[in-house]
């Protein structure tokens, strides 16, 4: 769960009761949690829930361990923004996933101001000195202090009693940093007394409302590796926002031996220990390793929509691969396909395979999904072909285009010209190559956005990087 926080301009109120009392008056207010807090398991972890999460604005920074104060002017792919509010990174990302052909580059306009994880404000004047302070976070997913899995729902109330002054105060907490201030300023000679229930709200939006310290406790340490604290650079973890169990089992079970590409399994980087296994994945849901002649057996299911497609992997005797992952994104690039799978804080698990490889078995180059289905059956024509507005379809008037499930594909008008394909990215893309010299299919050798599709019409569009033209392609039922 990503918390949107922000340095208030006020300081801590602290309302101090006038009273002239005594410990044993102090001993006297209600409550069970009155015990010194400094020190404690459960003050360290509400001080970890506290942390300034870096990691929100890392489409801006890229830095883990802080974050820049808004507003902010940014320079995306040659264009200023004026980045006012959390909600204006969608604009960032917008502007970043335009076109997939293209470099993306983001300039921050210095000077700027950035807080800590410990809410310490620093002011940046240049690239240097934003470069050393980025430095020294971790990189992308990797174990941090910061819980974010679970929020405290504000406010909360503590009343302080110190033993040697004899002097007690109530305060009011309202926001993550008013919280980390309290726990960081406690001395050991503190007496606490915490105004419970509170509520805490976990990644899933569930709200757990808690009665004292040791259930705090215990619902902190459950929940801190519950989610995926998005500690990447890819805002709003959204790889998958189309993705499908359907697609998901497409590709499993069409492709074959798959290697592991990243294992890492409690800090522990694993997938050394998995050079030259192959697995495979079954339509009935068994699943099968291999290695030198040795054979694993195991099983495999998914269940769920988007970015919430859970995969439950179970084999008996390789358990660094039983867990319950996410599937956190489905890549797929020419003939190559990669499937990535997160649990928790900074486990991972990335399957990939060659489909080129795998001899037509199943959907060969991972074709899968609406676009594929639909394209592989039946010939198509070309409806219509723009290159920089210049009207070409006429050139490929009296061809067919047969998509195969194997990932190749063939335009004929008597003469058989012979290509290859594959739906990549979601369905979200159509990769085509013919060769460069197939006149005049090679106009077609392109990874093409997909601009809509339907079972009789495909429309598709590439915007060359830079200041490039843009052209169109309608692919049409016969």
């Amino acid at each position: 769960m990503q918390k949107y926080v922000r340095l208030p301009i006020i300081i801590l109120s602290i309302v101090l009761l006038n009273l002239s009392c005594r410990k044993e008056e102090f001993v006297s207010i209600p409550g069970p949690d009155q015990q010194p807090l400094a020190n404690t398991t459960v003050a360290d972890l509400l001080e970890r829930t506290a942390l300034n999460d870096g990691s929100i604005d890392n489409i801006i920074d890229k830095s883990n361990c802080f974050t820049v104060q808004l507003p902010v002017t940014v320079k995306v792919n040659g264009s200023d923004l004026l980045i006012s509010s959390d909600e204006d990174f969608a604009n960032i990302e917008a502007i970043f996933d335009a076109f997939d052909d293209d470099s993306d580059v983001l300039e921050i306009r210095f000077p700027i101001t950035i807080f800590l994880s410990d809410f310490t404000e620093v002011a940046i004047a240049d690239l240097t000195e934003f470069n050393s302070y980025s430095a020294s976070c971790n990189g992308e997913n990797i174990v941090d202090d910061d819980i974010e899995c679970l929020d405290i729902q504000y406010p909360i109330t503590a009343t302080i009693f110190n033993q040697v002054t004899e002097v007690f105060d109530t305060i009011s907490i309202t926001s993550d940093w008013q919280l980390y201030i309290f726990i960081d300023d406690l001395k050991s000679d503190d007496i606490v007394d915490i105004g419970f229930p509170i509520v805490v709200i976990l990644a899933d939006g569930t709200q757990v409302s808690v009665v004292n310290l040791i259930e705090l406790e215990r619902v902190i340490d459950d929940a801190k590796d519950s989610c995926d604290e998005d500690d990447d650079y890819d805002y709003n973890d959204d790889d998958c926002d189309n993705c499908t169990t359907n697609q998901l089992a497409d590709l499993l079970t069409g492709c074959t031996n798959w290697i592991v590409d990243k294992l890492e399994r409690h800090d522990n980087k694993l997938e050394d220990n998995y050079i030259g296994y192959q697995f495979n994945f079954a339509t009935d849901g068994t699943m099968s390793a291999a290695n030198n002649g040795n054979s694993f057996s195991g099983t495999w299911e998914s269940a769920g929509t988007g970015n919430n497609i859970y995969v439950t992997i179970n084999i008996p005797n390789l358990s660094d691969f039983n867990a319950t992952w996410n599937l956190h994104e489905i890549e797929q690039s020419g003939s190559e396909s990669n499937i990535d799978l997160r649990l928790g804080g900074n486990d991972r698990l990335r399957f990939k395979s060659n489909c080129s490889d795998n001899g037509g078995n199943g959907n060969g180059n991972g074709n899968t999904g609406t676009l594929a289905t639909i394209l592989a059956d039946g010939l198509w024509v070309v409806g219509s072909y723009t290159e920089d507005s210049d009207d070409q379809t006429s050139n490929y008037n009296g061809y067919t285009l047969n998509f195969n499930s194997d990932g190749t594909v063939v335009a004929s008008n008597g003469t058989a010209i012979n290509g290859t394909w594959a739906a990549q990215n979601s369905d979200n893309e159509l990769f085509i190559d013919f060769g460069n010299t197939t006149t005049p299919f090679d106009k077609f050798n392109d990874t093409w956005d997909i601009i809509s599709v339907t079972d009789t019409q495909v429309e598709l569009r590439d915007v060359s990087g830079g200041n490039g033209g843009t052209d169109s392609l309608i692919l049409s039922k016969q």
